[in-house]
């Protein structure tokens, strides 16, 4: 059974940094994609960022430069690092793998619970 549990949201002001973490179990993140997405009350789910299985990465307009996604084989772990926030960044945040590791494309097939992060001008 694929797990994903989304960890470190919170409030931070215009500027501040968090990172966010997605813990996995049942299945070994460096074969899978995994991205982050996000939903902000009243708009669509968009793809964040995204890292497949051989390390490629991307990114949505709106966070480049600001955001990076990573993981930790050893901790199977993926974590989005978010930096200069701003507050149209304000969304509840999902951790999501795909089956198939070589492209950032949809559908994804397993979710996290999401994690709001909040941030105040």
């Amino acid at each position: 059974q694929v797990q994903l549990v989304e960890s470190g949201g919170g409030l931070v002001q215009a500027g501040g940094s968090l990172r966010l973490s997605c813990a996995v179990s049942g299945r070994t993140v460096i074969y899978y994609t995994m991205g982050w997405f996000r939903q902000a009350p009243g708009k669509q789910r968009e793809l964040v960022a995204a890292i497949t299985s051989g390390g490629s990465t991307n990114y949505a307009d709106s966070v480049k430069g600001r955001f990076t996604i990573s993981r930790d084989n050893a901790k199977n772990t993926v974590y989005l690092q978010m930096n200069s926030l701003k507050p149209e960044d304000t969304a509840d945040y999902y951790c999501a793998s795909k089956n198939g590791g070589s492209s950032y494309r949809g559908p994804y097939d397993y979710w996290g619970q999401g994690t709001q992060v909040t941030v105040s001008s």
